[in-house]
């Protein structure tokens, strides 16, 4: 089986009182190669291991909005990246949407992870990510 590696700031009940990075690219990268490097250590091969910068865990949208548009940085830690970005609180802030009216944002975010290297997408929406997600790799096969 894989595993995932996910980021966190914080714990569960803190995670979004005034989360703080000096450089949450860099942070959450470095936190990220040493859970890898855990792992490897313990006798898990790179290649059953993904790595999850962990959308909403203790980021502000801002830090959310950083990893999204860089998140092709993290494709070379391990096997793949897996994202969760489906009806988020930060499209939620971009769109001021309530939860059940965050489809288009959490396409967009969807192929914009795909397009930056995600290789798994966890989603709400199957049908409509599918169909999203089928665009955007029919545009990155032209060469």
């Amino acid at each position: 089986l894989p595993v995932c590696l996910m980021h966190l700031q914080g714990n569960p009940a803190t995670m979004q009182q005034k989360p703080h990075y000096a450089d949450v690219l860099a942070e959450v990268w470095a936190f990220l190669a040493e859970r890898v490097g855990a792992c490897e250590g313990a006798g898990i091969p790179r290649e059953r291991i993904l790595v999850d910068p962990g959308f909403g865990f203790g980021k502000t949208l801002e830090h959310n909005l950083a990893l999204l548009r860089h998140l092709n940085r993290f494709t070379g830690l391990a096997a793949g990246v897996m994202v969760g970005l489906s009806r988020k609180s930060m499209i939620g802030l971009l769109l001021d949407a309530p939860v059940n009216e965050r489809l288009a944002g959490s396409l967009a975010a969807a192929v914009i992870a795909a397009w930056q290297g995600a290789r798994i997408v966890r989603v709400h929406d199957v049908r409509d990510t599918v169909q999203a997600l089928r665009v955007c790799a029919a545009v990155r096969a032209v060469d």
